[in-house]
């Protein structure tokens, strides 16, 4: 969690409720707002000229969204957008300055998430400038896995739909069904009950 709730809500965070498909902000818009998500999940993404999804991320409980936005004078560069069921705390921008003014450790947690969230964009940089398949798969997984102590092999369960780390790592579904299928054999991953477990 990046901020405790309690606290968001005694600063006057509203709880707001979102259907799966409906927007929570849309790429163009101005950042007023710091929000974090109680329950559900939600995809940070961006259309094509020719409407092809990609996504830059799936957040989900105790996760804040586009919350690096609210640090700079710009619009929205993507959109955020309900996958499942979400209720989502909302604090208007100019109290949540004041929290973190306020307070030295709220900040630094802060300044410890947004540090991870730097972190992931460059693994997936670095993993996406690849033309091979498995390296980009392969980059995604360890960085989700990168989170957890157990390092086992196969001790992780992706939380992730094929087509969703096909979006994720700039693939189509069909070479990521494909790729995955070719990770199983070269016994990089398990696939137990079509859960993939890395």
């Amino acid at each position: 969690m990046v901020i405790n709730e309690n606290i968001l809500q005694s600063a006057g965070a509203e709880v707001r409720h979102y259907t799966p498909s409906e927007i929570i902000f849309c790429e163009g818009d101005t950042p007023n707002y710091y929000y974090q998500i109680i329950t559900g999940e939600v995809k940070l993404n961006n259309y094509s000229e020719d409407g092809k999804e990609f996504i830059q991320n799936i957040l989900s409980e105790g996760q804040s969204c586009g919350e690096s936005i609210l640090f700079i004078d710009k619009p929205y560069p993507m959109n955020a957008e309900a996958i499942t069921e979400c209720s989502i705390l909302r604090l208007h921008k100019t109290i949540f300055f004041n929290l973190l003014n306020e307070s030295p450790e709220l900040c630094m947690e802060v300044s410890s998430f947004l540090s991870q969230r730097l972190y992931y964009k460059f693994m997936m940089m670095l993993n996406i400038s690849s033309q091979n398949p498995s390296i980009r798969l392969k980059g995604l997984m360890d960085y989700l896995k990168s989170f957890q102590d157990d390092t086992r092999p196969y001790s992780f369960m992706i939380p992730l739909t094929r087509q969703q780390m096909a979006s994720l790592t700039g693939l189509c579904v069909e070479t990521a069904i494909r790729t995955i299928k070719h990770m199983e054999r070269d016994k990089i991953v398990k696939i137990e009950n079509r859960k993939i477990l890395y």
